[in-house]
């Protein structure tokens, strides 16, 4: 009798001792990133690219320095290549409309890495987190294209409004979608920056009309160079396309029926569970640990 009380009392400290090193283990577990839906549900990265891989566009919303961000757009980019191969097309806030020339002669072969990397204007951390995009398309054949308006543009909308664009030369024209642009001053993504803290009365009804232009440039040579059965991911900061807005808007614009999947990053102290701030912001959201390094 005694032995089997012992016994019992064995297998019970035995089950003791294995549930502290299952809870231990689990609360010592640092995971970098967690994937959420639309609802703020857990999903696992599969179901993301199972969803993603039916679309018409992919809106890939970044944090510019996070290097999961970055990690994630190549990995995506690789597997949706593994489905769709020569449907599949890229494109990225990161390369402004007028450089579309010099980005397609280097990826068909026709200009050196070197003169390609010194000519075209690149942001600081290309290296480490574009340049991995481009030399994939590069390699598989794949367009790529340079969707944002040139800066000078949208320097010139922030400072006259869209009218100042009518006074441009009709070869500048051709880097920006067709005038009038349409504007949607109530639209969340715009009207906020009218009450953005901080900016005292510098704010003009401008500053936001400058951000739109960058919206509706790459909304359209997305639209431009996509078509029906080719799968387009774009690259851009998450500003772009959250809460279905921005690029999002102007697509829907031009093709209600168009399917689009968005995906933003964020940063939180816990990423095991999505704040409601952060939540219905995007079809899938990348939540990543708020002390992440950063790449630029």
């Amino acid at each position: 009798m005694f032995y089997i009380k012992s016994s019992k009392m064995k297998n019970f400290q035995f089950l003791l001792v294995a549930l502290v090193f299952v809870f231990t283990a689990f609360k010592s577990d640092k995971p970098a990133y967690h994937l959420f839906n639309k609802e703020g549900k857990d999903v696992k990265y599969e179901k993301m690219v199972k969803e993603v891989e039916d679309a018409d566009i992919v809106l890939f919303g970044e944090s510019h320095d996070n290097p999961i961000s970055h990690w994630l757009q190549l990995e995506l980019t690789k597997d949706l290549f593994d489905i769709k191969k020569d449907k599949l097309m890229l494109g990225a806030e990161m390369f402004e409309s007028d450089n579309q020339v010099i980005l397609n002669e280097y990826l068909e072969g026709k200009i050196t890495q070197s003169s390609f990397e010194s000519e075209a204007r690149l942001w600081p951390n290309y290296k480490t987190d574009y340049k991995p995009l481009v030399e994939f398309a590069k390699v598989n054949n794949l367009p790529f294209v340079a969707s944002n308006v040139p800066r000078r543009y949208a320097s010139l909308v922030n400072k006259s409004g869209f009218e100042g664009l009518e006074e441009l030369s009709a070869e500048a024209k051709a880097f920006i979608p067709p005038l009038p642009i349409k504007y949607d001053p109530e639209l969340n993504c715009y009207k906020s920056m009218m009450e953005m803290e901080g900016m005292g009365g510098h704010i003009t009804p401008n500053f936001p009309k400058a951000q739109a232009i960058k919206d509706a440039t790459m909304a359209y040579f997305i639209m431009k160079n996509w078509s029906k059965g080719k799968l387009l991911i774009h690259y851009h900061g998450s500003y772009h396309s959250e809460n279905f807005e921005s690029i999002y808007w102007y697509l829907k614009q031009a093709n209600a029926d168009l399917k689009i999947v968005t995906i933003t990053t964020v940063s939180q102290d816990d990423v095991t569970k999505l704040s409601e701030e952060n939540t219905g912001t995007a079809d899938f959201t990348i939540c990543v640990d708020e002390d992440m390094t950063k790449t630029r």
